[in-house]
C-alpha cells in the first residue's frame, strides 16, 4: 500500500513520508503517523533500536482529544526544528492511553511519584532498558514563565548522554527502586494509621498554593479525591487547617476561567484564568 502524502501547498508540491504510526488504529496515533518526529508504536522494534544504538527514549502518552496534547504536537512535533533533534539523540515512542491503558497507568505514577501531579500530554525520558529517569506534562517547544523548554531539555539530555550518562543511570535505577516499594506497598492490605493520615495532610499543608489555592506549582489541574479526603478529615478530626485548604481551593476555583457560570460544575481545565 502506497502511504506517502502528497500536499499541495500555494502551487508548489510536497511529499510527506509517514512514520511508523501508519499502519496502527488508533485514532490519536494516526493523527501523529505524518510528523517529521520519527514515532515508533509501544514495542520490540523500538526497543531494540534504543538498545543498539544506545539512545535514550522518548515516550509520549496522550489521546485524541486532548487539547494540551493538540498543542504541544502543533507547537513541536510538527516542528522541524524539535524534529531534528529527537530523531537525531533519541528513539520516539508514541502511545494511545485510551488504547494502552497498561502502560499509561504505570507511566502517569511515575510522573505522580516524582513530580508531584499528573496530566495529559505526559512526557517520560527514560533509558534504552526503559528505566524513567525525567517525568512531565505539557512542555512548551522553548523556555519561559519559569519552565523548561523541550528544545532546552532535550539538549541538555542529549549533551548529558553522550558525555557521562552514568547519572541519568542511577536515577533510572532509583525510580525503578521507589516504583517498586511503590507497588508493593499498595497491595499491602495493611491497615492506614492515624499518623500516616497526619503525615498526609502535613505534606498537603506544606505543598499548598496560599494565594491561588491548589497544591504544588503551576499547572494545576483539580484534585476531587485529595480535597474530599481532607473535608473528611477536617470533620473528624476538627482540623480547621485542613478544612481552610479545602474552602481556599474550591473559592479560586470558582472565581476562575475553570467554573461553568451558566451550566455550573467545573471542567478539568481552562485555557485562561
Amino acid at each position: 500500500m502506497n502511504t506517502t502524502e502528497h500536499v499541495t501547498n500555494k502551487g508548489q508540491g510536497t511529499t510527506r513520508i509517514p512514520n511508523k504510526l501508519i499502519n496502527e488504529k488508533s485514532p490519536y496515533l494516526l493523527q501523529h503517523a505524518y510528523n517529521p518526529v520519527k514515532w515508533y508504536p509501544w514495542g520490540e522494534e523500538a526497543f531494540r533500536k534504543a538498545k543498539e544504538e544506545n539512545k535514550p527514549i522518548f515516550l509520549s502518552i496522550g489521546y485524541s482529544t486532548c487539547h494540551w496534547c493538540h498543542v504541544m504536537a502543533h507547537e513541536s512535533f510538527e516542528d522541524e526544528e524539535v524534529a531534528d533533534l529527537l530523531n537525531e539523540s533519541f528513539v520516539c515512542i508514541k502511545v494511545d492511553k485510551e488504547e494502552r491503558q497498561d502502560i499509561d497507568t504505570v507511566y502517569m505514577t511515575i510522573c505522580q511519584v516524582t513530580t508531584g501531579h499528573g496530566g495529559w500530554p505526559l512526557t517520560i525520558l527514560m533509558t534504552p532498558y526503559q528505566k524513567p529517569f525525567y517525568a512531565a506534562t505539557y512542555i512548551p517547544k522553548h523556555t519561559g514563565y519559569g519552565v523548561l523548554g523541550l528544545m532546552e531539555l532535550l539538549d541538555q539530555i542529549a549533551v548529558k548522554w553522550a558525555k557521562n550518562p552514568s547519572s541519568m543511570l542511577r536515577t533510572g535505577d532509583q525510580i525503578a527502586d521507589i516504583m517498586k516499594h511503590e507497588f508493593e506497598a499498595s497491595s499491602d492490605s495493611a491497615k492506614v494509621t492515624k499518623e500516616y493520615l497526619d503525615l498526609a495532610v502535613t505534606q498537603f499543608n506544606q505543598s499548598f498554593d496560599h494565594d491561588y489555592g491548589g497544591f504544588g506549582n503551576e499547572p494545576k489541574f483539580p484534585s476531587p479525591h485529595n480535597l474530599m479526603f481532607l473535608l473528611r478529615y477536617a470533620k473528624q478530626e476538627a482540623d480547621e487547617t485542613a478544612y481552610f485548604m479545602v474552602e481556599n481551593t474550591l473559592m479560586h476555583m470558582y472565581r476562575g476561567g475553570i467554573y461553568d457560570h451558566i451550566g455550573y460544575g467545573f471542567s478539568r481545565y481552562s485555557t485562561d484564568a
